[in-house]
């Protein structure tokens, strides 16, 4: 399996059989020009066998970001034969070796491995220096000239090979260490980039269910209201128009009145679905507690008697809590019409106390034996949590049902502000 920490590139893999090639290129023309020069003096290896040389050291380097510590081993071992057989080319050998040590420490997935490599690699090639500079110092130690004084030639030579291989294996170990640490953090940008995305597509998904629930709400309490009513007058209409012609035109007002309230409140969604949220906070303030009266008066007058009643010294609410409450009486006196039968009467009590406004309708009618949650209930439920409230809904043991929603103000103000 690959040993390397991220996923490698077509491209990648084409740039290292061109780095694999130019070494070897490379290598060919240095150890061309390094036979001529004799830099072995005497104990120079034959020309020929640097080609199989170079080919050991450049091909791992074609594979070097999949098999990473592997590559290193073999360029170092080849590196380490060449020079111990004095094979006449050093420098691709010293590039190849060079890019072997960086390829592990910024392609390694394992961190303890690549640093076990390098160090290993590291700490056998100064064993292997040292070992020279003895022999070296051994073989000369019979030249005077070379030993005499404080800082001879040879010594300031060994200690300059000393340097440069500090400063060699160092710059290899550390931008290794550097293009590993980038990797990561680049890596971790990516998955940061991608979780935001995806948390932002969630997001949007999220907005648009929201906007169909609102959507599906207001379309239920303005279509069921005024349908609702229209229904019941209608009926009512039917029955007294042989009889009561003035009392059948009269209904039938308030039929047409209830169809052009549909149409106008139809329109208003409309433009508040087509506008910014500013202008639909500005639509939804259309409606107001005060407006409520008008429920009860059109539910009295679709046949259902109910009252209304202020409790409590009336305060400022939120836009928003106000068309809530509106549109939860709204629906509570529809299911009034539609579910209490006939006979029945309906209470309407809006109660301000120090920290919250709670709005209660009470009717009688029908005894409720099982319960059914239906869109109306849902949609009260939704608009009593928008506003940071709680609400009650269920039926009583002397027949009909109640519904009691509490708002507290400060919560619903610093939602508004905010």
């Amino acid at each position: 399996m690959p040993a390397s920490s991220r996923p490698i590139t077509p491209q990648q893999r084409r740039y290292d059989i061109i780095l694999a090639a130019v070494v070897f290129v490379a290598g060919v023309v240095s150890a061309a020009l390094s036979s001529i020069s004799e830099i072995y003096g005497d104990e120079q290896a034959p020309l020929p066998l640097a080609i199989p040389y170079l080919v050991v050291l450049a091909a791992p380097l074609a594979f070097r970001r999949v098999w990473p510590a592997q590559v290193a081993i073999i360029v170092s071992v080849a590196y380490f034969v060449a020079v111990t057989f004095r094979i006449p080319e050093l420098y691709a050998g010293n590039v190849a070796m060079f890019i072997a040590l960086y390829t592990v420490g910024a392609w390694m997935r394992n961190r303890r491995a690549a640093t076990v490599v390098r160090a290993v690699i590291i700490a056998g090639m100064f064993l292997w220096l040292i070992i020279t500079m003895y022999r070296d110092a051994i073989d000369t130690a019979r030249e005077e000239d070379v030993i005499a004084g404080a800082m001879s030639p040879f010594v300031a030579f060994m200690l300059l090979q000393v340097l440069l291989n500090v400063l060699y294996f160092a710059g290899a170990y550390y931008f290794g260490e550097r293009a590993w640490n980038a990797a990561k953090q680049r890596a971790a940008l990516e998955q940061r980039t991608a979780d935001l995305e995806r948390e932002r597509e969630v997001t949007a998904a999220q907005a648009v269910a929201l906007d169909r629930v609102r959507i599906a709400r207001e379309l239920h309490d303005v279509v069921a209201h005024h349908v609702s009513v229209m229904g019941v007058q209608a009926g009512a209409a039917r029955v007294v128009i042989d009889a009561d012609i003035e009392q059948a035109k009269r209904i039938l007002s308030g039929i047409e009145a209830s169809a052009r309230d549909a149409i106008g409140e139809l329109r208003n969604l409309l433009e508040t679905l087509r506008s910014s949220d500013e202008d639909a906070a500005d639509a939804a303030s259309t409606l107001e507690l005060a407006d409520i009266a008008d429920l009860v008066a059109a539910a009295t007058d679709a046949g259902i008697p109910t009252t209304y009643d202020v409790i409590g010294d009336p305060r400022p609410v939120p836009p928003m809590v106000a068309v809530n409450l509106y549109r939860i009486a709204q629906e509570s006196l529809t299911n009034v019409r539609r579910h209490a039968g006939a006979g029945a009467t309906a209470d309407v009590r809006l109660r301000y106390t120090d920290g919250t406004v709670e709005l209660e309708v009470v009717n009688t009618g029908r005894r409720v034996l099982t319960t059914r949650a239906g869109l109306g209930q849902l949609g009260m439920r939704e608009r009593a949590a928008a506003s940071g409230g709680t609400i009650e809904s269920g039926p009583r043991e002397r027949g009909g049902w109640r519904v009691r929603v509490a708002i507290p103000l400060v919560s619903a103000l610093a939602g508004a502000s905010a």
